[in-house]
């Protein structure tokens, strides 16, 4: 006997041909609007669902899960990080958790590579100049930036999205240095001719540009906080298109106003949406809107990699990208 198919609920709007593809394989509930579903409807979408695509803008605690019934057997994350769902909680109800890895690894690269330059050759400025018609015509001395290569580019957590971003940066000429929590193997860092700091104060006290790579978890939050901070460079630049809960963003705002610190090119922030209103008026600060992984193509190979792990539960396997507390 045929049995039914899977109850699968989306929480926000994926590209259509996911959504699509979604749709034939299992009994899949999808939403027509994109704005994020209440604490309140993200329970009721676990308590009819046998599975849960959620985005990692959706926060699923421990209590959520424990309202969510027993009909629900797994969420597949709809994103490389997994610090929206409480991991645990969900291993002790029985609940599998999966997610997608490795997919916009080039697209966020690309991407911290366009705020280091945004920032360093102060892009936005010239942009908004020039779209305000205030443009006089060339002069030896305006918008003068500065040169990438030969800078030093620290980088904080050298995981794929940072060795790709230090393949990048070696191609236009900077330095590269890491901190990361283990050594790379020999190979891989003659590869990159990067150098490994222990300390990362000392790092970023040396360091021109510091690029934020890491994940959230406990230990690295606001691992750049107000102290660490200080310790940079008043010419240096930071970029971040990991976790804005990494970086004090209190802290970093008031050593931008204060020209502590030369610029920043921020894609995440600390509290997501609700970003430090003094941070927006500055001119040394490039802010995005969450951009990282926005390409059309690394989206739809999300969903690839969300459908490949459910159809795989399905058919009574161990999905490919399950996480477990062990690897956070």
């Amino acid at each position: 006997m045929q049995k039914e198919p899977l109850s699968v609920v989306v929480t926000r709007r994926l590209p259509d041909v996911v959504e699509a593809r979604m749709s034939e394989l299992f009994d899949t509930e999808l939403r027509s609007g994109d704005v994020p579903l209440t604490r309140d409807e993200l329970v009721e979408a676990m308590r009819r669902a046998d599975v849960l695509v959620p985005a990692i803008t959706d926060r699923i605690d421990a209590t959520m899960l424990a309202q969510a019934g027993d009909r629900l057997k797994l969420i597949a994350n709809y994103g490389a990080g997994v610090d929206n769902v409480d991991i645990a909680s969900a291993r002790q109800r029985g609940v599998l958790v999966t997610n997608t890895p490795g997919v916009t690894t080039d697209d966020t690269a690309d991407m911290t590579m366009a705020l280091i330059l945004a920032v360093t050759r102060r892009i936005p400025e010239g942009l908004a100049v020039m779209q305000a018609g205030r443009w006089e015509g060339w002069a030896p001395t305006a918008f003068l930036g500065g040169r990438v290569a030969g800078r030093r580019l620290g980088i904080l957590g050298m995981g794929r999205i940072g060795q790709a971003v230090a393949r990048r940066a070696h191609v236009f000429g900077m330095q590269i240095h890491y901190h990361n929590r283990r050594r790379l193997r020999p190979e891989i860092e003659q590869e990159l001719d990067a150098t490994w700091w222990e300390s990362l104060d000392q790092m970023v006290r040396r360091m021109d540009v510091i690029s934020i790579n890491c994940p959230h978890t406990p230990s690295t939050f606001h691992l750049m906080n107000a102290r660490r901070l200080k310790l940079l460079k008043s010419t240096a630049v930071i970029v971040n298109t990991s976790r804005g809960e990494v970086i004090d963003e209190n802290a970093l705002t008031r050593m931008l106003r204060a020209g502590e610190i030369a610029g920043a090119g921020l894609d995440v922030y600390e509290h997501g949406a609700n970003i430090n209103p003094r941070l927006r008026n500055l001119e040394n600060v490039v802010l995005l809107p969450q951009m990282g992984s926005a390409t059309l193509e690394g989206r739809i190979e999300m969903g690839e990699k969300i459908i490949i792990n459910i159809k795989t539960f399905d058919d009574g396997h161990r999905p490919p990208d399950l996480v477990v507390p062990s690897m956070l």
